[in-house]
């Protein structure tokens, strides 16, 4: 099997945290580091606020109610939720990881937030870390 001729990760998206509803760490990372919330999406039971920092963003995910993020603050609690890397050809990168026996959430690309094509890695496959791969339609915009 060929390994990639370049890269596949082109740099670090964001970083994704887990809470209970009330945003907490979003109102510390604005007190204490002067952070801003650039975006503000709901999805089906959590809100998603995206805070840049550098290159890269802090996404927090808020329950708010039944949903996928409830779920993760259900089994672990408050925190890292995962971690995401921006790829050019998100289903070209899906293919190479299929063929090196990565277990994937998503075989196939969907929308996610900011109108992104995205899918994941499930944690078992990265050491017990959610991972998931952005599809920017411009480099270096959420």
């Amino acid at each position: 099997m060929a390994e990639p001729a370049a890269p596949l990760l082109r740099r670090l998206h964001h970083v994704a945290f887990a809470e209970e509803e009330g945003a907490h760490l979003v109102r510390r990372l604005v007190e204490l580091f002067g952070l801003e919330v650039s975006s503000e999406e709901e999805a089906p039971g959590f809100v998603e606020r995206m805070l840049p920092v550098g290159e890269c963003w802090l996404q927090a995910l808020e329950a708010t109610g039944d949903g996928v993020v409830r779920r993760s603050l259900a089994g672990r609690g408050p925190g890292l939720h995962h971690i995401a890397f921006e790829v050019d050809d998100l289903a070209a990168v899906l293919d190479h990881l299929q063929a090196h026996g990565v277990d994937l959430v998503d075989r196939e690309p969907r929308r996610g937030g900011g109108g992104h094509r995205i899918a994941f890695a499930h944690p078992r496959s990265f050491g017990g870390v959610l991972v998931e791969l952005v599809e920017s339609s411009a480099h270096g915009e959420r």
